[in-house]
């Protein structure tokens, strides 16, 4: 089969390597109808060697399939079933799992990112899922492949975002950067009941994404403004009820204790590949609350209800879909990191024009 292998810094390709197998009863074997290219895989295309990523791992962990094969363990799954599946596996049986801390599970792993070199991930034909009943999920027959994409990463982070935050009724929201996982940390937000969104981002263009439909109540580009001042501004003099960082810039780490007011949360969700210099003696009079963590996905079943009832729609999100045999055209896109580009999409079936003889 044909996939995206990580070969080292800066070396990837597009290449045919065998087609994956069943190794554990538990196991199942998936045809990858939709996956999409995630920051985090331009991040371990040109650092992978730095996350100790093992060269010759297929790259991609947000994705959407169709199962071919299960393994021989009990399984509520059947072959033909369209399932969406979690960026991370875990076993279920070990100490951090019987804790719910599934992201930390002794022997569990992110696609296609750090793990025992057999993490093989989505930007292929086909993978092997592991404890695949714990970790598929199946579709409902109502929702496209695009609609449930990104529960298995980007939607369960921003639920995790706002959970880490969290976030109520009435409250104060102050999101860091509305890339992708700002804008689903912002739909849950509001879904959770806060009554007030601020977006801190940089981009025009995504300042409109946001504000037209409402996703944020107010843009603040702290390229151009001072944040700390209108957000007291709009919170009667007090700051945020709750500061969510998406954007894990080690240089903008600081200034989130400057948004927060006091008995306020902080969330820190988006990956930081840096260390920070924080003054703790200016902020721990604040009795802050400041969690922090990779994402958990055990709500993705929630997360696809309220995308079938209507509640949140992330379609939006992917602003290029490209068949499969041009996933390498998708890499340069995200790349390039145009303000224009949130996600792109990857379709097995689709067939580009100079494909056809």
């Amino acid at each position: 089969m044909k996939a995206v292998v990580f070969h080292g810094n800066g070396d990837i390709r597009f290449e045919s390597v065998p087609d994956p197998a069943i190794i554990h009863p538990s196991d199942a074997l998936l045809r990858v109808t939709t996956s999409s290219i995630c920051s985090t895989d331009i991040h371990i295309k040109h650092h992978g060697n730095e996350m100790k990523v093992t060269p010759g791992t297929i790259l991609g962990h947000e994705f959407v399939g169709v199962i071919e094969e299960i393994g021989k363990a009990h399984s509520p799954f059947s072959p033909g079933d369209r399932v969406a599946v979690s960026c991370t596996y875990s076993c279920g049986e070990c100490y951090y799992c019987k804790k719910q801390l599934y992201s930390q599970c002794l022997t569990g792993a992110c696609f296609g990112a750090m793990g025992d070199g057999l993490n093989h991930g989505a930007h292929a034909e086909f993978i092997r899922v592991p404890y695949a009943s714990r970790i598929m999920h199946k579709i409902p027959d109502e929702l496209s492949d695009e609609e449930a994409l990104f529960v298995g990463d980007i939607l369960s982070t921003g639920l995790f975002g706002a959970e880490l935050g969290n976030v109520k009724k009435g409250d104060t929201v102050v999101v860091c950067g509305a890339g992708p996982v700002g804008i689903c940390v912002m739909l849950v937000a509001r879904l959770y009941g806060a009554s007030k969104i601020i977006a801190l981002e940089m981009s025009k263009h995504r300042a409109g994404i946001i504000l037209a439909p409402g996703l944020a109540d107010h843009v603040i580009n702290p390229s151009q403004e001072k944040p700390s001042g209108i957000i007291k501004d709009l919170t009667h003099g007090r700051g945020a009820d709750v500061v969510i960082d998406a954007s894990g810039d080690p240089r903008s780490f600081g200034n989130l204790f400057n948004y927060v007011r006091p008995g306020g949360s902080i969330a820190l969700i988006g990956v930081y590949n840096d260390s920070v210099n924080f003054p703790i003696y200016k902020y721990w009079w604040k009795n802050l609350t400041i969690r922090m963590g990779l994402v958990e996905t055990n709500k993705m079943e929630q997360l696809m209800e309220w995308i079938r009832q209507g509640r949140i729609n992330t379609r939006f999100l992917i602003t290029h879909t490209l068949p499969f045999n041009e996933i390498m055209k998708g890499y340069d896109i995200m790349d390039k990191k145009s303000e224009r580009t949130l996600k792109v999409a990857i379709k097995a079936g689709m067939i580009s024009e100079k494909s056809v003889p």
